[in-house]
């Protein structure tokens, strides 16, 4: 891979984790998924730039953590606020969790990504409405010929004055489509990311998670105000990846590539966020194989509490051969664009 520019962007949240299995983990998270996942993947070589607000208690470990890649740069890394967030994480399930915010990062703004404008790729990978605010992005795009790579977590999560964290409509999503190229959410950020303009009091009580039925109509939206790719990841089904093709909507799913046993989903994410990116770079944006990344990012990260559980690049690679040589791991499908 020639030498690539990555900056990411979001928070490095020092987690405490109650596991679906009982067990408790702390570790730093989010932003260090992302960049440690594409460190790995990059084998060494371009540069990862994680830009950042932590507190100053958390600057040591968090750059002892990054010292093992040397293709990380910490430059961005900022203590100046010393402000960032501590969430503790308690799972119910697998992939379900109760949240609670105790400190926040203080957001990522422009003058924060002026030095990284020559990045090939932005991942954004907020965890709350505050991080990376719509005017970043702009500036970004305006300033920038790099690729967006954005994660609805942030404009779906919300913080309250209790520090609980809850789930919200990305209502301005409109406002942000045509500064974003790859959007990628989960079922219940689709959820609030595809609303009706009016509810009946008893759906207000129901599960915010959209029907499969609904997602190709989802697409045909965010696709007609300038989104290039949009990827709605199915948990441990894979990811549905939407993109336009010879004037139809095409449907990919990516089935994602199985593992025996989870240990922890924190994080999964933002590496699926990762290897997203790494796709897009090493496959000259063919999103398909992007998605083949991003899943196996995803499952690497599922099998252990440390960062040793993502792989060297040739190990990924023929984890990814392997699983998508079987014709039936891909399903496609079009639909008519306008409808």
């Amino acid at each position: 891979m020639q030498h690539n520019k990555v900056a990411v962007l979001g928070p490095i949240p020092r987690d405490t984790i109650i596991s679906h299995r009982g067990e408790t983990i702390e570790k730093y998270g989010c932003v260090t998924h992302t960049a440690i996942a594409l460190a790995n993947l990059m084998n060494g070589k371009g540069e990862i730039v994680p830009v950042t607000h932590i507190r100053k208690s958390d600057t040591e470990p968090i750059l002892e953590i990054f010292k093992a890649y040397p293709n990380i740069n910490t430059e961005h890394i900022s203590n100046e606020f010393d402000s960032g967030d501590v969430i503790q994480l308690r799972f119910v399930d697998q992939n379900n969790r109760l949240e609670k915010q105790t400190s926040a990062m203080s957001p990522i703004l422009p003058n924060d990504v002026k030095a990284v404008l020559d990045a090939d790729v932005f991942v954004c990978v907020p965890v709350t409405d505050y991080e990376v605010p719509l005017e970043t992005i702009k500036f970004i795009k305006e300033y920038s010929k790099a690729t967006v790579v954005f994660d609805a977590h942030g404009p779906t999560n919300g913080l309250s004055h209790q520090g609980d964290r809850f789930m919200k409509l990305w209502v301005t999503r409109d406002q942000w489509l045509p500064y974003l190229d790859v959007l990628k959410m989960n079922l219940e950020e689709a959820g609030c990311s595809w609303f009706k303009k009016e509810y009946q009091m008893e759906e207000l009580n129901g599960e915010r998670r959209i029907e499969r039925h609904e997602i190709p109509d989802f697409a045909r939206h965010c696709l007609h105000h300038g989104l290039r790719c949009l990827c709605v990841t199915l948990d441990e089904k894979g990811v549905l990846v939407y993109t336009v093709e010879n004037g139809q909507l095409r449907e990919d799913w990516i089935k994602s590539i199985p593992v025996n046993t989870v240990v922890d989903t924190t994080g999964c994410g933002d590496s699926f966020a990762g290897g997203l990116a790494y796709g897009l770079l090493a496959n000259h944006f063919d999103y398909i194989g992007a998605a083949k990344y991003a899943n196996a990012m995803g499952a690497q990260r599922t099998q252990g509490k440390t960062f040793e559980v993502f792989k060297p690049i040739a190990e990924t690679q023929a984890m990814i051969d392997e699983f998508y040589a079987e014709k039936a791991a891909i399903e496609t499908q079009f639909y008519a664009l306008k409808g």
